[in-house]
This record gives C-alpha cells, sequence and structure tokens, in this order.
C-alpha cells in the first residue's frame, strides 16, 4: 500500500482546514458512505468547488492507498459534535475507509494504517473511537451491523493483531533469525515515529520497509 501526503490548502473554501492545533488523544474510524468512491476520489472532493460542505477528514484509505489530507497537528471536521476543545473534532484523528473495490483489502489496509498511527503515539486499541461516539451517527456504517457492532469489534481485532504480531509457534523454523525479537522492538517505535514525522511519501515507504526488515530479521510478521 501506498501513503500518499497532499494535504489541501489553507485557503480551501467552507473553513475545511481551519488549521486549529491539535494534539490528538483517539483516532476515529469511518466509512465514506459512498460504494464507488475511491481515496483519490475522496482527496478530490475537499478540494471540489462543487463541494458546499463543511466536512473533512484526515486520512482516507483504498484497497491501493492511503492519503494524508490534513496535516495531524491540525484539527478536521468529522466527528460531528461541533467545535469545542474536548470535542471529537479537535482531538481526534480522522481516518474514513472507503467502500468501493476489494473492501476486504481496504480494511486490511486501514488497519495497518491505523496499527502504525497508534505504535507512533504508544497507544493501544483503547484509543479508537467510532463516528457514533461522538455524534450518534451510524457510522463507519459497513460495521454497524443491525447494532450489533460486530464488525467494529472485528476492526479493532484486526488492528490488534497488527499492532502486537503474535510470535511463531514453537514448533516453526526460526533458523533465519538474525536479531532478537526484543532487540528489534526496541528500534521499530523510532523508525514508526520518523515514519509519522516524514513528510513526503518515498520517506515513509523507506521507513515502513526498513520496519519490516527488522521484523523479518527476528522472525516476526511483517505490516
Amino acid at each position: 500500500m501506498n501513503y500518499v501526503i497532499d494535504h489541501i490548502p489553507k485557503s480551501t473554501p467552507k473553513n475545511r482546514r481551519p488549521a486549529y492545533a491539535m494534539q490528538p488523544t483517539t483516532i476515529t474510524i469511518h466509512n465514506t458512505g459512498n460504494p464507488s468512491s475511491t481515496a483519490r476520489n475522496e482527496r478530490n472532493w475537499l478540494t471540489n468547488p462543487s463541494n458546499d460542505r463543511t466536512a473533512s477528514y484526515h486520512i482516507v484509505v483504498d484497497e491501493r492507498e492511503a492519503i494524508e489530507c490534513l496535516p495531524l497537528t491540525e484539527n478536521a471536521w468529522h466527528a460531528g459534535d461541533g467545535s469545542g476543545v474536548k470535542s471529537g473534532n479537535r482531538t481526534s484523528i480522522g481516518v474514513e475507509i472507503c467502500e468501493s473495490g476489494n473492501y476486504a483489502k481496504t480494511l486490511d489496509n486501514a488497519a495497518a494504517v491505523v496499527a502504525d498511527l497508534l505504535r507512533a503515539r504508544g497507544w493501544g486499541t483503547d484509543r479508537l473511537r467510532r463516528h457514533f461516539d461522538w455524534s450518534g451517527k451510524i457510522c463507519p456504517r459497513l460495521m454497524y451491523d443491525n447494532g450489533k457492532w460486530t464488525g467494529w469489534a472485528a476492526f479493532k481485532k484486526l488492528v490488534e493483531e497488527r499492532l502486537h504480531p503474535k510470535p511463531k509457534e514453537e514448533n516453526e523454523v526460526t533458523t533465519n533469525v538474525t536479531l532478537a525479537a526484543a532487540d528489534a522492538n526496541k528500534i521499530i517505535p523510532f523508525l514508526s515515529a520518523a515514519y509519522m514525522a516524514a513528510t513526503d511519501s518515498a520517506s515513509r515507504a523507506e521507513f515502513h520497509r526498513l520496519a519490516n526488515e527488522l521484523r523479518k530479521a527476528s522472525n516476526q510478521a511483517t505490516t
């Protein structure tokens, strides 16, 4: 999956990038509500002259790529709970999951992105929120399941598996281990922090590759 940084301008109409400084405390998950739209479509919609909504979001993910539309240190209007300093709009990173294409692959990509966000901040899946948690809107709608929210539980489990991969079974071949997992896991958070600080997709891809090389060397699952 390719991670692209393509921030909308501060001059974007309808105050979609208000540029309020934000120190996020949670990550909020959404579905786009559009079965035919890609991540690129969603990014372009934010700057489309025919768009008359104030709504915006930080990251949008589909089966091929993730696009960062707003800096993660600025707020977006995605939670539907107003502009108060403690609102989801002012304290949470908004991640939109596309509904088009191979949705299972999109969910896997989204789980990888969210796990990286959590890891870089030293957070666990307890920091994840639904749009529903802020404003009562049935979103992410494809995880609702007639009020049972089984899709939400499954997504959180997928993120948890990405965040804390299970160790190999004892009877699996480990002859290629060249680095202790504990040592690799001491280094990977620094690469994750560099990944989040990078401002171009090539650098982020390289930090992600290096982290996976450490995981391979220590016989851990790659992400």
